[in-house]
């Protein structure tokens, strides 16, 4: 049976969504997990990939979360603390676990910004995949931001406009300009949530963002935005949108004063955000607030899709090939 569209957002917002198309059936064979080793938090998507005729969907069947906050230490004292590399171990050899009794053929595990900078990196690394069993990748701010940005091929995208993603984690934003369905550009920024916490954000890599966007304001595209990451997914539940309705600038200070005018308790007790989502989600607004300025953005498409999906989707494009929808950026 056909899927129905989704949401009365349609009518008003045509061009962000296209028809959907014909469900293929899952197989096992499908199925994926992804393990995301952020600054923030650590995160485990198992997943099914479903085939349309149009395009692939990632279907998550569990997602789990664990706020280690690698990038306290890091963006503080240079390294990962032994506190925080044991909690790490005990969190990977959970999700191994779960993965085993999912039926899970096919692991990814990725660490990003914290991972990258710290200083006792290479020891942490051995001792979590000796004691964990899970290889543990870390990737550069480049393939960060190309995996973001190949969820745009599950997304219900015209894929002939001008698209700016913006990834904002604890650590790092990453920005991907993509254009007729192919990435342009993209660059990663020492920008990110905890690091802001900590005052440890170089106003320098502020310019860096400018001189990126700046470019592509430049060539005359006009760009519509794509936000990721958990903070601007609860930015977009607190302003009760609609699936697929974008966020505005003026959203994203609404809510962003709103919520600043609760003490750190209030926002866990009385808006039941996460403790570790109680303090980051104020800088993330401002990162987001500040990007979009910067590209001359008005509007922010929120997917609810982030590196762990684009980890998924990557492994199920090199299993059966990225030539079986589009053609995928170089």
């Amino acid at each position: 049976m056909p899927v129905q569209p989704f949401f009365g957002a349609c009518r008003q917002y045509p061009f962000f969504l296209l028809r959907l198309g014909y469900l293929r059936a899952i197989s096992r064979d499908l199925t994926y997990a992804a393990i995301d080793i952020g600054s923030n938090a650590v995160r485990l998507l198992i997943g099914d990939v479903v085939e349309r005729d149009d395009h692939p969907v990632i279907k998550k069947t569990s997602l789990i979360r664990v706020p280690i906050r690698l990038g306290a230490d890091v963006f503080d004292s240079g390294a990962i603390s032994p506190a925080k590399r044991d909690q790490l171990i005990k969190s990977l050899k959970a999700f191994r676990l779960l993965t085993e009794v999912y039926g899970v053929h096919y692991l990814r595990c990725c660490a990003t910004s914290a991972m990258r900078e710290a200083t006792n990196s290479a020891e942490v690394l051995a001792r979590v995949e000796m004691e964990s069993g899970v290889h543990v990748e870390v990737i550069k701010g480049k393939t960060e931001a190309d995996l973001i940005m190949s969820t745009f091929w599950t997304q219900d995208l015209l894929k002939d406009r001008s698209y700016l993603y913006i990834d904002v984690g604890g650590g790092s934003t990453e920005l991907t300009w993509i254009e007729n369905g192919k990435r342009r550009d993209s660059s990663s920024f020492k920008i990110g949530t905890v690091r802001s916490l900590q005052h440890k954000v170089d106003e320098r890599e502020w310019e860096g963002v400018a001189d990126f966007l700046s470019g592509i304001r430049a060539s005359g595209a006009k760009l519509t935005a794509i936000g990721t990451g958990g903070n601007i997914n609860r930015i977009f539940k607190e302003n009760k949108n609609g699936y697929g309705e974008p966020l505005t600038a003026a959203d994203i200070r609404k809510q962003r004063d709103r919520i600043a005018s609760y003490s750190f308790e209030d926002r866990v007790k009385v808006l039941r955000l996460r403790a570790d989502r109680a303090d980051v989600i104020i800088p993330a607004a401002d990162i987001f607030l500040r990007t979009m300025g910067e590209a001359g953005v008005n509007e922010v498409f929120v997917p609810k899709v982030g590196l762990a999906d684009g980890i998924v989707y990557d492994l199920y494009s090199k299993q059966y090939g990225r030539s079986r929808y589009a053609a995928q950026p170089a």
